[in-house]
């Protein structure tokens, strides 16, 4: 790969962090609907309304008051969105001119997955912060996110070291640890779309119980509005508990699984340190969710939950990449003429 194509590929990746942490804290400022309209604001594509006669102008025309500070965040957080587009774009461009040397279809894919995010984005507005919208919208972050930390794992790999090969049985708990990570990301993404974060203010119990009243059945119904059950009628508490609880529950296996396989990296030489950087954003993460009860969801730190999220995924990644990486070609049968010794010296 390029000079070029690799400095993009980890600025693109960089960028694709601050995103995701400008989506949460979007969302969890309450200014996903800052501008009820798309990809524009109020009508305008650059910037919001701010003179009185495009306020009264915007007002007349969407019907709702301009409220500025919210909309610039929304704003701030599409051009973000745009701008790393247009580096995946780049990304795919050039990978298609080398497809002789090599497959473009991860950057090709990354590049759907991006187009499926802006369609999202705008349904996210069009459909008033539609819970399974806003969550399908945040997994695709995490999605293009991941992607992008594959592309550079990969020309990371391809330039270092062939590496020894691992046992088998890591690469399972590997798996393993990583789908339970991108479940506990959706479960998340569920628990910030229903504003069900504040529902239990204490740990390790909710509401003073090892097993509180719950309404699962309409917590995960996808097809509804926000507050509401699918009948329209007002979401429960009890729905909200258990959309929380069933977050809550399931970090613990995460916790056993992500923490079971960064132990497994510690104890190898070779994999010490992706045991070392698994370890500690997991423990960071649970850190952070857990003060985000104790303290009532404070801004910053529920950004910064997100924001962990992100960063433990992009280190179950490397890790993953690192456990499935074989060091060499093999050879099923020797070239003719030649002993399995001879072969070996050459």
């Amino acid at each position: 790969m390029t000079r070029t194509y690799r400095r993009l590929a980890l600025a693109a990746l960089l960028l694709a962090l601050v995103v995701v942490s400008l989506g949460a804290y979007v969302r969890l400022s309450d200014a996903g609907l800052g501008c009820p309209d798309w990809p524009g604001c109020y009508g305008q594509l650059v910037g919001v309304p701010d003179e009185a006669h495009e306020i009264h102008a915007a007002e007349h025309r969407f019907g709702q008051p301009v409220e500025a500070p919210k909309a610039w965040k929304e704003m701030i957080h599409r051009y973000a969105a745009g701008l790393l587009g247009l580096a995946i774009l780049a990304l795919a461009v050039l990978a298609w001119r080398e497809r002789g040397r090599r497959s473009p279809w991860l950057e090709v894919l990354l590049l759907a997955v991006v187009a499926g995010q802006a369609l999202l984005g705008m349904l996210t507005v069009t459909r008033l912060l539609k819970p399974v919208i806003v969550t399908s919208h945040l997994l695709g972050g995490m999605s293009t996110l991941a992607l992008l930390a594959v592309l550079v794992l990969r020309d990371m790999a391809t330039r270092r070291a062939q590496a020894k090969v691992l046992p088998g049985g890591l690469r399972l708990l590997a798996a393993l640890a990583l789908l339970a990570l991108f479940i506990q990301i959706a479960l998340g993404g569920w628990v910030s779309s229903n504003y069900a974060a504040a529902i239990c203010a204490d740990f390790p119990s909710c509401q003073g119980s090892w097993w509180p009243e719950m309404d699962a059945h309409h917590a995960f119904t996808l097809d509804r509005e926000l507050g509401a059950t699918a009948s329209g009628a007002l979401l429960s508490g009890a729905a909200l508990t258990a959309i929380h609880w069933t977050h809550r529950l399931f970090a613990g296996l995460v916790l056993v699984l992500a923490g079971g396989f960064g132990l497994r990296l510690l104890a190898r030489a070779e994999t010490r340190v992706y045991g070392q950087c698994l370890l500690t954003a997991l423990l960071l993460q649970i850190g952070l969710g857990i003060a985000n009860v104790l303290l009532q969801l404070p801004l910053a730190l529920a950004v910064a939950h997100n924001t962990g999220a992100a960063l433990l995924l992009c280190a179950t990644l490397a890790a993953t990449f690192r456990v499935f990486q074989r060091s060499e070609a093999r050879q099923p049968y020797p070239a003719a003429g030649f002993t399995r010794h001879f072969q070996a010296v050459r």
